[in-house]
């Protein structure tokens, strides 16, 4: 349906490590895991251990909100991870609004850079510093919920 630049790349003047983010957003359920093999098919890598974002409290609980293919950059290639979700699901909202959120508001992304900076110098590890990073991205995805309810937003 739509393929988007997520992820703290896609905020200008955002630090992030050099790694594209994009998210590839399928009409149902029965489109995942055949676009997820198409891309598979073009040497993108499946990493299964993370076929599942975190939930987000407040928000619905049902594991297929959360569900998602993950593929990381064929052999040699640029960093790059892409994001296959459904349309409309919990998930796939995160995303964009996170993202646009961020955007439309200057201030936050700094907050953000800040959070971001700390972790990176106190977390021994990948999986260490998301783990800590996603609370602070639930509290800013929060907001944006408010944001979006005030000014109409869509994805």
């Amino acid at each position: 349906m739509r393929i988007d630049h997520i992820g703290s790349t896609s905020v200008p003047r955002l630090p992030a490590k050099d790694v594209i983010d994009v998210q590839v957003t399928v009409a149902h359920d029965d489109c995942l895991e055949p676009v997820a093999a198409a891309i598979a098919e073009q040497a993108w890598r499946r990493v299964a251990r993370d076929e599942c974002d975190h939930h987000v409290t407040g928000l619905p609980t049902a594991a297929a909100e959360w569900r998602k293919a993950f593929l990381i950059e064929p052999e040699g290639e640029r960093r790059a991870n892409v994001h296959v979700r459904v349309q409309g699901r919990a998930n796939q909202r995160y995303a964009l609004l996170f993202r646009d959120y961020l955007r439309a508001h200057p201030d936050a992304a700094e907050a953000y850079a800040r959070v971001k900076d700390c972790l990176a110098a106190l977390a021994p590890d990948i999986s260490s510093y998301t783990d800590a990073k996603d609370p602070a991205c639930d509290l800013i995805y929060l907001a944006a919920e408010d944001w979006a309810k005030g000014n109409g937003w869509a994805p």
